[in-house]
């Protein structure tokens, strides 16, 4: 996250009545009804956004462009291929299409993929509609990353809100205060805010929070992270080696998490005493 735009190696997914505060840069993205990005859209393969939309920048893709009934945008749309658009579609900025421009209201998404599934199943192919649904929705390859941004999520530069299940990966660079069901945390990520659950929270090792941390359930921070503010939940699980600033509130304790030493070979505990030693230097 930058200080205008979102940057996935990967597609987007938004949801129905998202709002986002940052333009969309990756592979292709697709939005929901009723969507708001204030910024731009840029992107290797297709756009799709969904009727009652708007965008506040340019839109920018090197293949298609699906813009659904009522859709807004403020700035210029460049696509390389051909633009299938609805009724009573604005493009202030005008348009630069280099394919076939056709006024029609294009079938959302997710109704293609059952139609797609469904002409599949008619014709016997069981085979390909396994490996359709698993190429659409497996997470095991690393290559196939997307990031699925729930309906009615609100992401600014002040805060990230949502009402279901937060998921932050592995490497991330965030910016703004958290606020969901729960949260889990990858590792290596970075968070310039705060977070607040209902639900738990569970954070990756070496992660750096630059806020506090607060859940009315479990906390639980991993190897070599550093919380600058405080943390407060009903029971916190800290690792020896990770680093609170704040206090430390929990009405049912604090865990201090040790790496069982006993169970690792010689070569892993010298990596283990010479990386603490590293850290405390």
């Amino acid at each position: 996250m930058e200080e205008h735009s979102i940057i996935v190696d990967g597609d987007f997914l938004v949801g129905n009545y998202a709002e986002l505060g940052f333009g969309l840069i990756g592979n292709s993205v697709v939005a929901g009804e009723h969507v708001k990005i204030n910024g731009n859209i840029i992107c290797e393969n297709d756009v799709r956004i969904d009727l009652w939309s708007e965008i506040s920048g340019d839109v920018r893709t090197k293949t298609d462009a699906y813009l659904g009934e009522f859709v807004n945008i403020k700035g210029k749309l460049h696509a390389a291929g051909s633009l299938d658009v609805g009724n009573n579609v604005k493009i202030d900025g005008g348009y630069d299409v280099k394919g076939w421009i056709t006024v029609r209201n294009p079938l959302p998404v997710i109704m293609f993929i059952f139609f797609y599934l469904m002409a599949l199943l008619q014709m016997g192919n069981e085979e390909e509609v396994e490996k359709a649904l698993e190429d659409l929705f497996s997470e095991d390859e690393p290559a196939n990353r997307v990031m699925s941004i729930p309906n009615r999520t609100r992401m600014d530069l002040d805060m990230i809100k949502t009402t279901s299940r937060a998921s932050v990966g592995n490497h991330c660079r965030l910016l703004g205060n958290i606020r969901s069901r729960s949260m889990s945390m990858g590792n290596h990520v970075t968070l310039f805010g705060s977070v607040r659950t209902t639900g738990g929270i569970s954070i990756g090792s070496g992660c750096t929070i630059h806020g506090n941390l607060d859940s009315r359930e479990t906390i639980r921070v991993g190897r070599n992270c550093r919380i600058l503010g405080k943390i407060t939940s009903g029971s916190i699980i800290l690792h020896e080696s990770a680093k609170a600033d704040g206090n430390l509130t929990a009405a049912n304790g604090v865990t201090i998490e040790r790496d069982d030493l006993e169970g690792m070979n010689g070569v892993e505990k010298n990596l283990f005493y010479g990386f603490t030693m590293l850290e405390e230097m």
